[in-house]
């Protein structure tokens, strides 16, 4: 269950922080934030859970850059 969230959950936080504060690099932060203090938290123990976390915050990123080329 953890790998699925890891997957899909930071890549839809980035999108969706970027829609709605029309920052790219402001919703990436957020994202960001958050994944830091899961990992402080405890949350992510594992680093093959950390590293996939790391690779959907990437995709995310480009998804959303995309989509705020499309916005302008």
């Amino acid at each position: 269950m953890k790998v699925l969230l890891a997957v899909f959950l930071p890549a839809l936080l980035v999108v969706l922080f970027t829609r709605v504060t029309y920052s790219l690099y402001v919703g990436t932060g957020l994202t960001i934030a958050l994944f830091i203090g899961s990992m402080i938290k405890g949350y992510t123990e594992e680093w093959y859970i950390i590293l996939i976390d790391v690779i959907s915050i990437g995709v995310g990123f480009i998804y959303a850059r995309q989509m705020v080329k499309k916005f302008r």
